[in-house]
């Protein structure tokens, strides 16, 4: 794209709506997490509100149903078993379209690889870092769901944390050559387009270390707009959309 998508946000799903099922995978800025504190000397608490996740003000904006598979300090080599103990692989679980935001948590427990990790005839032969288990979600979601759409969340820029920032950039690089390695997988670049998330930012939209309502539905008029964006630049990849997860297509229109 040559102009920035979320310059001006939408306010609704936009064409998000297309999508009747949306899986949300990610960690706790995934989540809706908030930050308590009761006293000055107690320790913080972590805790999932799913209602104000991103991925439900999204639900909500658009009309469709957005399942949270997700949960505070998740990881892309956690989320596998995560998954399975609360049977996310089910068929009952299978979405059109899935947005993949992981790769906080990931920056200081794992190294970041490549796409050379990936073994594209068994996941299971993946590289044990990021990359590997990245894609691995990706693969396994294809074998359930073998013609959903997949958009894949880089981190935002931040004036915090500059240790992690050559991670990030690696990490931005590697969704685009996953992007390359996958059919219909889009990334949306928050690190390239979204706002900085410096101190005036975090004065409105955080609370502590996570964000707080405001800044959840900032971000879901970020991925809903971005998301809009690349459908309407693309309307071939989405024709069919509304066959995904059925026995039915158009022969005369791109699958």
């Amino acid at each position: 794209m040559n102009e920035n998508p979320i310059a001006t946000l939408l306010p609704d799903g936009g064409f998000v709506g297309i999508f009747r099922t949306i899986g949300c995978i990610g960690d706790s800025l995934a989540s809706g997490e908030f930050e308590s504190k009761l006293t000055p000397d107690a320790p913080n608490g972590y805790h999932d509100y799913y209602e104000y996740s991103w991925g439900q003000y999204i639900a909500r904006a658009a009309g469709t149903k957005v399942y949270n598979f997700s949960r505070g300090g998740m990881t892309a080599k956690w989320y596998h078993d995560f998954a399975e103990e609360n049977h996310f692989w089910d068929d009952d679980c299978v979405c059109q379209c899935y947005i993949l935001a992981l790769g906080v948590n990931d920056s200081h427990q794992i190294p970041l690889g490549s796409v050379k990790d990936v073994d594209l005839e068994n996941y299971e032969n993946n590289a044990d870092t990021f990359a590997g288990h990245y894609a691995k979600i990706i693969q396994r979601l294809l074998k359930k769901q073998p013609k959903a759409r997949f958009f894949l969340m880089t981190v935002p820029r931040s004036e915090r944390n500059p240790e992690r920032d050559e991670f990030y950039d690696g990490h931005q690089k590697l969704l685009y050559d996953l992007a390359e390695l996958f059919p219909y997988t889009y990334v949306l670049d928050f690190r390239k387009y979204a706002p900085v998330y410096d101190e005036e930012f975090r004065k409105k939209y955080f609370l502590a270390g996570h964000m707080n309502p405001m800044g959840y539905i900032l971000t879901a008029k970020m991925v809903m707009t971005y998301m809009d964006a690349i459908i309407q630049e693309k309307p071939e990849d989405f024709a069919q959309v509304g066959f995904i997860g059925t026995d039915f297509h158009n022969c005369n229109a791109k699958w």
